[in-house]
């Protein structure tokens, strides 16, 4: 059942066309990632589907509801965490939290959002003295407030170190496991890999591809690597000649070895037959950035 639909999205800008035609669907449950280099159109798009800007074209639906004409109604089912979370430097957690929650019909217990995402110690804690990743928590717990159905994440991580994005990405999951539908815009591969179910990439206005992120890995290149050190001498033909393998090089003192399917589990097989042990193995394959940048012949900044 699709709880977000985005049918043929124009949006404009004076001459220049932001949005052309972009269209899709996406699923209760889902974790649906946009991903986009600057001025892409994905933030713009995303925009339209708050209900922050006028669509000049196409259909939105959001629980059935379009952003424009039921603004009042999408607002109690639609929660957002925008790119740069800006309040007053001297407002404490506490005090945020039940503004917030004076906004909403049917808000949650603030008290336990707090508990759940780590905060509770904060609640009399100023704004400004809270930590980059205490910041994105407070603008998650600010976007769950009222219950929603839908939530909205837009650039989560940026700016976070590696612990606290990773941090980031297990709470994000825990959100979704508490039934909530997420709409992630993102510039980290890595992060669209671990988190979204499907990917849409968005490039100058228009949609170039939607599907699972190994999908989209699949349609540009299936293939993985092998490389090793062998314990032993190996005879290279029981290699060549297995189906998943497509070729089998030697580089200095390690062999690599290139193809699809069970690869793995094929050389494997062949070397603790022949007693090897293969040292300092890595297993190589193609990444989302790879995908991004065929399907878009771009890299990100």
């Amino acid at each position: 059942m699709a709880i977000i639909e985005v049918d043929d999205l124009v949006k404009r800008y004076g001459d220049h066309t932001a949005v052309n035609g972009v269209s899709f669907a996406v699923e209760q449950g889902e974790i649906f990632g946009i991903l986009g280099r600057n001025g892409a159109g994905k933030t713009t798009t995303v925009e339209c589907v708050e209900g922050l800007r006028r669509r000049d074209g196409g259909t939105i639906r959001i629980c059935g509801l379009d952003p424009e004409d039921d603004s009042d109604a999408l607002r109690q089912r639609l929660g957002a965490q925008l790119q740069d979370c800006a309040l007053p430097d001297k407002i404490e957690v506490g005090e945020v939290m039940r503004l917030y929650s004076s906004f909403y019909r049917k808000p949650v217990d603030w008290r336990e959002l707090l508990d759940t995402l780590r905060l509770t110690d904060k609640i009399d804690t100023q704004f400004r003295r809270l930590s980059g990743g205490q910041k994105q928590r407070l603008s998650i717990a600010l976007a769950l407030l009222g219950g929603p159905t839908v939530a909205v994440l837009d650039e989560l991580t940026t700016g976070l170190d590696p612990q606290a994005r990773r941090d980031t990405w297990q709470l994000i999951e825990d959100v979704r496991d508490r039934g909530v539908t997420i709409l992630l815009v993102t510039h980290f591969m890595e992060e669209a890999e671990r988190l979204c179910d499907r990917v849409a990439v968005i490039e100058s206005g228009r949609l170039v591809a939607l599907d699972s992120p190994a999908g989209l890995i699949a349609r540009v290149d299936d293939r993985q690597r092998i490389r090793f050190r062998p314990s032993a001498p190996v005879d290279l033909r029981a290699l060549a000649e297995l189906p998943e393998v497509t070729s089998v090089e030697r580089a200095g003192t390690r062999l690599v070895v290139t193809g699809h399917g069970n690869l793995l589990h094929a050389v494997a097989t062949v070397l603790v037959h022949h007693r090897i042990t293969a040292v300092d193995l890595r297993i190589e394959q193609a990444s989302l950035d790879d995908a991004f940048v065929a399907l878009t012949g771009r890299h990100f900044e």
